[in-house]
């Protein structure tokens, strides 16, 4: 079948938009909205559609960088692209406008990491026979997005959510409510709040967090189009936790998550997930992703990511294992330097912000 495909601007923005929404394979990070954000990182965003009869089938927000070092692009589909992925015939379409701008680019290669369950032996199947290599590392839960997560079937009314859940985190969300803790939507004069506290967050459980302003970029960008929310979590007049929130169609994912090192007993974390669960239910959604947990190798109670499995589990979602990172490599040679270079890169660069927390805690 012949597709017409066109790599398209600015005045297709809605009709992009509105085709990504209504798909089964929606994501907000193949939203436009969230290539204008990756634009101002040092990415280049292309958005390409495939129509039949004047509709749109397909479509693919890609994401391009030049690497550090050598100075030569990569792709990146975030969560994409948006099509039916058992269509080979549309997939290879897709993937034949895809190589053809990557030509002119000069790209290395496309990384793909599908929204899809790790069961889908068929597209592994595909992937494999189309030139794709996996590009695992072994630490599932450190890909460029998460490949384990609990996902949520939250189209039951709030009364079953509630009997299904694990007894601890009932207790928790009740004990919340009594002790007085409060959630609300968040304003963008709450911000600057919210951003201290998951300041507070990263430096207690040691991980690395974004300048603040890509999270006004985030909310200004996303919150207005209804494709993502802000919570705050009050305690005594005291904001102590903050969550973002991306949601497009019917699935809603819990992005940011932050908690003050005061009042953790009154328990704002699994309140604050409960209300956004319920915000989800109420805008439609039947599907909530709580993203990212250790993967199987990890799940051991000494490990120090088993507070967040448990947390999470709490909610009784589904513990899901996604398809994970696969490449399409271009050029091989290039290819190969730049893996083995990539591990040695980035240990510097971990090592230096090492140093510099140090030198900063030092002071």
């Amino acid at each position: 079948m012949a597709y017409v495909a066109r790599w398209i601007d600015e005045t297709e923005r809605r009709r992009f938009n509105d085709f990504v929404a209504g798909h089964p394979k929606r994501h907000v990070l193949q939203t436009w909205e969230w290539g204008e954000i990756k634009s101002r990182t040092g990415w280049q965003p292309w958005r390409l559609i495939l129509e039949e009869n004047g509709e749109i089938v397909a479509a693919v927000s890609i994401l391009e960088r030049r690497l550090p070092v050598i100075g030569i692009p990569i792709f990146y589909a975030s969560r994409g692209p948006v099509l039916d992925p058992q269509d080979e015939q549309l997939f290879d379409a897709v993937l034949r406008e895809i190589r053809q701008l990557a030509k002119k680019r000069g790209a290395i290669f496309l990384k793909v990491d599908p929204d899809i369950p790790s069961n889908a032996k068929a597209l592994e199947t595909y992937l494999r026979r189309r030139g794709f290599r996996s590009a695992e590392t072994g630490k599932g839960f450190e890909g460029v997005q998460p490949k384990y997560v609990f996902r949520l079937d939250i189209a039951p009314n709030e009364e079953t959510l509630m009997a299904q859940m694990n007894q601890k985190t009932r207790y928790n969300i009740r004990l919340a409510q009594k002790k007085g803790v409060t959630i609300r939507r968040g304003t963008r004069e709450d911000l600057p709040a919210f951003y201290r506290v998951l300041k507070e967050t990263t430096e207690r459980d040691q991980f690395l967090v974004r300048a603040y302003s890509y999270f006004e970029d985030m909310y200004d960008s996303l919150v207005p189009l209804g494709f993502a929310e802000l919570f705050i979590g009050e305690y005594e007049g005291e904001i102590i936790a903050g969550t973002l929130a991306f949601a497009i169609g019917q699935t809603a994912w819990y992005i940011y998550g932050a908690s003050s090192n005061a009042h953790r007993n009154v328990m704002p974390n699994t309140l604050i997930q409960w209300e956004m669960i319920r915000w989800a239910k109420s805008r439609g959604c039947t599907l909530y992703d709580f993203r990212g947990v250790p993967g199987p190798s990890q799940l051991s109670e000494n490990s120090p990511l088993y507070g967040l499995y448990r947390f999470k589990k709490g909610f009784n979602g589904e513990y899901t294992e996604f398809i994970g990172e696969w490449d399409l490599v271009y050029r091989p040679v290039i290819y190969f330097l730049w893996m083995r270079l990539e591990p040695f890169y980035s240990d510097v660069i971990k090592g230096l912000i090492g140093k510099i927390r140090n030198r900063n805690k030092g002071k």
